[in-house]
């Protein structure tokens, strides 16, 4: 855009930068105190190594709009139309920087750094794009505010930034074109004149008349109104959720490198306090989430607790956190025993929310700037446990059976080893040279309906001629849900205890049939000596059947839509290998659970230790996963985990079609397919 004349007697140059300098001044003050300063009361985590692999993820995330575009073969487009502003910004802001202020100082700098050519093509290209973000700005708001989807639906989704930064950003793009066209309104010549949109319109606007005077003065009114524009948008944005554009990068660069599934390991001897209640117990990542969040609703819309009416919403939890942080203030000096003035937890954020969550992921999945909202999710529910006593009651009984038994099924009649009966399955003190662990796990060997998968699995693993051995009675709970449900410290003794046990074996490889247990040992074993190679059955399965070690014969008539358990695959990748073992059984069908399938799993309601959890509100989490199975037509749902095996099969009888409709394992119908 040509600058007008100068103001008076005063150069152009000078009023533009001193205008400049005042935002700048406004936005560093406001951005230090409001979010910099803020942040740095968190703890501190290590978040500095790999930096190249840092770099070049934040660059796909953020340059890239990796995460952004995410959805869009799902049938979402709104990613495109973000993308597409996105780098219409960042376009715009380069622009700045040469036509406006570099401009504004010296007319020729544009021609000189890009030649007449270069500068007739890049503000052609401004021009076309102005016109073009316009449409999509319009497009943006219907959406946002007509027809509004679900995720955009919520009382932060419709807040009055939204409307403030559409407006705004609109008004650069229109005053873009005036600016144009009123440059040739008024005889403008130059790369600068060459503009197609701006071109037209100043024709049409000589066509009605306008005289050159006037025409000058509005360039000079559209030129002044476009910098404005700019600044004021520098001075608001540390006061809304438009922090992202500056957070999400940083926040992107710093993301966790470690496997997903994993939980940060708490250092019990030397931490101040057990989770985080205060501000000060979140790290300073966790505080730095909140600014990256582009509250846009995605989170929450994939959660399947607020899915289902439950009071959890992930966008609300780290933007509630936000808003508690900056009206409390900074906290002063890290103070074990400081009491802040108002209370996070049943204050900014219920402690029921905290409770509601599945520990699925999904919520993390679908985040377009990788905000980690289960981790602080999980260090309030390690408060609440560790620190105030509190939790639900169902959850207090089954840790307190795993004190007392080394297992969570309070009640059961079972011993380790009792599913084994009349398998001649050796124990690890009967073969201690065995090649594989089979590591049973709580469920398959102590739950009726589960001890079936468990079955199953040694069957296979006889037929596949593996060398193979369990730990029987010496075997205890991995201490998933004892950490899912915020007791660190159980966790970490079982895990000692498990990991001593088999390093007394000297054990290399570990098989699970249950996908917490295979996650637990292992992402989380590691942070605790627990060094083994772990697989979960599909993956092992799997290279079985392509090396011909097992060859599944018999026809299983079966349409089976295939369940995606959390804990194997969105946190451990691992989606290929169970639908590679189904497609191998002759006669069964696979099918796909909608677009609920995959990345985009729905959880089916006992993860975070909700197996043994009860919800608190609204529609059960497996019956709405068991509606989506329905949905599919299929007679059988396929799953590889035992706790999915018991909560689509509750699901199938409370829908009253337990004659009609069936949960098993893959294992089970794999096994059944053998010739044994």
């Amino acid at each position: 855009m040509v600058p007008p004349g100068d103001i008076g007697a005063l150069p152009l140059w000078v009023g533009v930068f001193v205008l400049l300098g005042l935002a700048l001044a406004i936005f560093n003050y406001v951005f230090y105190f409001r979010v910099v300063r803020l942040v740095l009361q968190g703890k501190e985590t290590a978040r500095f190594d790999q930096p190249l692999k840092r770099l070049k993820g934040a660059l796909l995330i953020s340059l890239g709009q990796q995460k952004v575009l995410q959805r869009v073969k799902y049938g979402d487009y709104a990613g495109i139309g973000h993308a597409t502003i996105f780098w219409g910004f960042l376009t715009f802001m380069l622009s700045y920087g040469i036509f406006i202020f570099a401009g504004s100082a010296w007319r020729g700098f544009p021609e000189w750094l890009l030649t007449e050519t270069g500068v007739r093509v890049y503000s052609s290209y401004l021009d076309i794009l102005s016109a073009v973000l316009l449409v999509v700005l319009v497009w943006a708001f219907a959406r946002r505010w007509l027809f509004t989807p679900r995720r955009l639906s919520y009382d932060l989704t419709r807040h009055s930034d939204a409307i403030i930064i559409v407006v705004l950003i609109a008004g650069l793009m229109a005053s873009t074109l005036l600016t144009h066209s009123f440059w040739v309104a008024q005889g403008g010549i130059g790369p600068e004149a060459d503009v197609p949109i701006g071109s037209a319109l100043g024709g049409l606007f000589s066509d009605w008349g306008l005289s050159i005077s006037a025409a000058n003065t509005l360039q000079g009114v559209f030129w002044w109104t476009h910098l404005s524009i700019i600044l004021v948008f520098t001075v608001y944005i540390p006061f809304t959720k438009h922090m992202h554009m500056f957070a999400a990068p940083v926040n992107a660069y710093f993301r966790s490198l470690e496997p997903r599934g994993a939980l940060p390991l708490m250092d019990l001897e030397n931490t101040e306090k057990f989770g985080a209640g205060r501000v000060q117990d979140f790290t300073w990542k966790q505080l730095l989430d909140g600014y990256a969040c582009a509250v846009c609703g995605r989170c929450t819309d994939a959660c399947p607790a607020n899915l289902t009416g439950k009071q959890l919403s992930p966008m609300h939890i780290v933007e509630n956190l936000k808003d508690h942080m900056v009206a409390i203030g900074h906290q002063g000096e890290r103070n074990a025993d400081h009491v802040e003035p108002s209370p996070i937890l049943n204050g900014a954020i219920s402690e029921t929310s905290i409770w509601d969550c599945l520990n699925c992921g999904a919520c993390m999945e679908e985040c377009p700037v990788t905000v980690e909202h289960v981790p602080t999710i999980m260090d309030m529910r390690r408060y609440l446990l560790l620190e105030e006593s509190k939790a639900p009651e169902s959850a207090m009984n089954a840790l307190l059976s795993m004190e007392q038994r080394g297992h969570p099924w309070r009640g059961t009649q079972f011993s380790r080893t009792d599913w084994a009966e009349g398998l001649e399955v050796p124990t690890l003190a009967e073969k201690p040279d065995a090649e594989v662990l089979f590591w049973v796990g709580c469920t398959p060997a102590l739950e009726q309906r589960s001890q079936a998968i468990a079955r199953s699995m040694a069957k296979v693993l006889k037929a596949a001629k593996v060398d193979f051995a369990i730990l029987g009675d010496e075997e205890t709970c991995t201490g998933d849900p004892a950490r899912r449900m915020g007791n660190e410290y159980l966790f970490q003794m079982l895990a000692q205890q498990n990991i001593e046990t088999m390093n007394g074996y000297n054990v290399k490889k570990v098989v699970t049939v249950c996908p917490h247990c295979f996650n637990t040992m292992k992402n989380e074993y590691p942070q605790l000596g627990g060094n083994f190679e772990v697989l979960h059955y599909s993956q092992l399965v799997d290279q079985l059947i392509k090396s011909g070690n097992i060859k599944p014969v018999k026809m299983m008539d079966m349409t089976m839509a295939y369940h995606d358990s959390c804990f194997l695959g969105r946190h451990n990748g691992v989606y290929d290998e169970p639908r590679s073992v189904a497609k191998a059984i002759p006669g069964l069908k696979l099918v796909e659970m909608g677009s609920r399938c995959r990345e985009r799993g729905f959880c089916c309601g006992a993860g975070g230790g909700h197996m043994w959890v009860e919800e608190s509100e609204g529609t059960r989490v497996n019956h709405a996963r068991t509606d989506q199975f329905l949905e599919t037509e299929a007679d059988t749902v396929g799953v590889s985990c035992p706790f999915c095996a018991q909560m689509m099969e509750e699901g199938i009888q409370a829908k009253g079609l337990a004659g009609e409709k069936k949960a098993k394992d893959v294992l089970e119908i794999l096994a059944d397919s053998l010739e044994l």
